[in-house]
């Protein structure tokens, strides 16, 4: 039976997956051409961590091997990320490409203005798709000066246009950069040197692909998923397919003892208090390495105002960052309305773990909320909660403790405290001081930014 699988690309032998066939065939559309004698398109396809990109792209090229009129081959840049010679690179690059397509073994690329020769006709037999993974893990110097072969060539093919793609001087007929950004060469003052490029965005899985995977599960295994739980899935997640899948891998196998019994939402809730608390994701450590440096940190700060809202513009470097690394995404609830865009956090789940790192980094020890042998009945029992009285203990706490509490707080531009401060001091008083009663406390977001709710 398959599995769920957030492991790199899911094996379509052994892992559920959505088949995004639109998407395929987009991809497919764009490095073949629309009139594939003409030459195809040199594109570039972007996403954040563990969306998909690389497994949509070997889906693409195991069509495209399917074809006669192609040479295909597909590489993985990521460990020339260190690599700061771009001589070398090409160097590298180009001994792949001979092996993958058996070419002579005399030729020799030894610079980067040699790697165009690899590309001319009588190199190479038939036209070339191209298609090179973990592109920007390269450096920015590297990135430049090859994507400016590339545009050298797009432009000289452009200019042939007298000539069937297999007749032009150079037989690289399609290709695709694929990375976390969409503009290549962005950091480079003197903008990016390859402009010809089309843009390939992958999106989250859908409300319905999210529905998909899931009951594909319930029909290979037999077991029943109540339709609350995924929902909630798709709520949480908003169909970041990483997360997705390793969740989908914690409800139906690591947390899942009952294989005759129906996966409740009761069930679900206590995983998902699993997946908060418990256990480690790489993605969400990548995305909190990300957060916690400035200028970013103080940007995250700010979304966790109940206030003001912050427009979306791909232009602002700090949003361009935060949204390729899966951080924020655009609330297009207001594109709809036809009001402005507005900054968002990629999903609940990712807002509430950022939540979580900032409160417990800020606040790491809280003592002394009540004395050793102080009564606390008048604000709780074993089978009552008393929260009226719970809040007044806090705001007598936080006057005691003022100074302390705001001593190394972080500040805005204009010294006063981010408003998030006392979101997160409020929250981990409540953590603390039900602790001992196996009492939860979450922050709940209910727009998916802006109010916060703690349940």
């Amino acid at each position: 039976m398959r599995k769920f699988s957030s492991y790199g690309p899911p094996n379509n032998k052994l892992h559920y997956y959505a088949p995004r066939e639109a998407l395929i065939t987009e991809a497919l559309t764009q490095l073949k051409g629309e009139v594939p004698d003409e030459g195809g398109h040199y594109i570039t396809v972007w996403a954040s961590r563990q969306t998909g990109k690389t497994w949509i792209m070997r889906e693409v090229v195991l069509t495209l091997k399917q074809e006669s009129q192609f040479d295909v081959v597909f590489l993985s840049l990521q460990y020339l990320q260190d690599v700061e010679d771009v001589n070398r690179v090409a160097k590298l690059i180009a001994r792949k490409l001979i092996q993958q397509l058996n070419l002579e073994k005399e030729i020799t690329i030894d610079t980067v203005d040699d790697l165009e020769r690899l590309f001319e006709r009588g190199t190479l037999s038939k036209p070339l798709i191209l298609i090179l993974d973990e592109f920007d893990a390269l450096e920015q110097a590297v990135i430049a000066r090859l994507v400016g072969v590339f545009r050298h060539i797009y432009t000289s093919r452009q200019n042939q246009a007298d000539k069937s793609t297999a007749e032009k001087d150079y037989l690289l007929h399609g290709m695709a950069l694929i990375g976390v950004r969409a503009v290549l060469g962005v950091e480079n003052v003197k903008g990016s040197p390859f402009n010809v490029q089309r843009s390939l965005p992958i999106p989250n899985l859908t409300h319905d692909e999210v529905g998909y995977l899931f009951n594909w599960y319930q029909q290979e295994s037999g077991q029943s998923i109540e339709p609350e739980v995924v929902e909630r899935i798709w709520y949480e997640f908003q169909g970041q397919p990483g997360l997705t899948a390793w969740f989908g891998e914690l409800l139906t196998e690591k947390y899942n003892q009952t294989t005759d019994q129906p996966i409740t939402m009761n069930h679900a809730k206590e995983v998902y208090v699993a997946a908060l608390d418990l256990l480690p994701n790489s993605n969400i450590l990548n995305l909190i390495s990300k957060a916690k440096q400035e200028p970013y940190k103080s940007f995250v700060l700010e979304l966790f105002q109940t206030k003001t809202k912050v427009k979306f513009t791909y232009h602002d470097p700090i949003i361009n960052f935060l949204y390729m690394n899966g951080i924020v995404s655009v609330d297009q609830r207001h594109e709809q309305r036809g009001s402005e865009n507005e900054v968002k956090f990629a999903c609940p789940y990712v807002q509430k773990q950022l939540f979580n790192y900032f409160a417990i980094e800020l606040y790491h020890k809280m003592d002394d909320l009540y004395g050793p042998f102080e009564d606390l009945s008048d604000t709780i029992t074993e089978d009552s909660l008393n929260i009226p009285r719970l809040l007044q203990r806090y705001e007598q706490y936080l006057q005691a403790n003022r100074e302390l509490v705001l001593k190394n707080a972080p500040r805005r531009d204009d010294l006063r405290v981010f408003e998030a401060v006392f979101h997160f001091h409020f929250y981990l008083y409540l953590t603390r001081f039900l602790d001992s009663y196996e009492a939860q406390v979450q922050p709940e977001f209910p727009t998916g930014n802006g109010q916060i709710d703690l349940l």
